[in-house]
């Protein structure tokens, strides 16, 4: 029994020129031996499945196919399914998460993604919506900001790969700290991780996360937390948040998460 990896992506990955990300994945996911299964659902564009079939072919992968599930029907295929079985990476592409969710949030896709990454070693990566529905809980939509309040976020059910984190997608970008912050005032367990665009978590088996990209990822862990005013303050006003520790990695740097600790990558000289 063997745990595959999560790779969640921050959006507007490199698909042309310098695709370190999409290749790293194909790495992670068999190599050359790759059989990849692409899943454009949350984008209603019709090229977006058969683009990354030719990306990810130009990569060498030995086997791409798109599954464009567009009702919860489409999810019992068992041709598709058939595809799902025998993957060695499933990429979940950008768009909108709560159309994941709700097209195939508990369905025998949903399950079958669960359990064989977290069984059968089978790679499980995303990118902007794709990076959201990853975890057990997922920020369905919210506002822009870098102060936490009430009104700031919706949650609702992902995937459930890992309930070890919160994920956030392009993140400085579109200011986005305010809205993580509030989700792990809501529950501090899980760390929250804020993705800049084209930058990557590749998060292993042992839940040790590298960094890719060009980017940054702002990790926020709230388990030190000693005061949070969410349960008291009015939707609309700013929540006070004490003890809770923030790093933001580059490429090369690494976080463990059942430590909670993170290390820097080379340093130059």
């Amino acid at each position: 029994m063997t745990r595959g990896y999560i790779v969640p992506i921050g959006g507007a990955e490199k698909k042309i020129r310098d695709r370190s990300i999409l290749r790293r994945f194909v790495e992670v996911s068999g190599g050359s031996a790759a059989k990849i299964a692409v899943i454009p659902t949350a984008s209603q564009l019709e090229e977006t499945g058969p683009r990354y079939v030719e990306v990810f072919q130009d990569l060498e992968a030995a086997k791409v196919d798109s599954l464009p599930f567009e009702e919860r029907s489409d999810c019992t295929r068992k041709d598709w399914l058939r595809i799902l079985e025998e993957a060695t990476g499933v990429y979940i592409t950008g768009g909108n998460q709560l159309r994941l969710s709700t097209t195939i949030g508990g369905t025998t896709v949903a399950d079958l993604l669960r359990i064989r990454n977290n069984q059968d070693g089978l790679t499980v990566g995303g990118t902007s919506a794709g990076a959201s529905i990853l975890s057990e809980h997922m920020i369905a939509y919210g506002k822009e900001g870098p102060t936490p309040r009430p009104d700031m976020v919706s949650l609702a059910p992902g995937f459930g790969l890992t309930h070890e984190i919160i994920v956030d997608q392009h993140f400085r970008k579109r200011d986005r700290l305010g809205r993580l912050l509030t989700a792990l005032a809501f529950n501090p367990r899980p760390i929250g991780i804020g993705l800049d665009e084209n930058t990557a978590a590749f998060i292993s088996p042992e839940d040790k996360i590298e960094v890719l990209g060009t980017g940054a990822i702002t990790i926020v862990d709230p388990s030190g937390m000693e005061f949070s005013s969410m349960d008291s303050a009015h939707s609309r006003a700013p929540v006070s948040v004490l003890g809770i520790k923030l790093h933001v990695l580059t490429e090369g740097c690494s976080y463990d998460i059942p430590s909670r600790k993170a290390t820097h990558g080379p340093v130059l000289l």
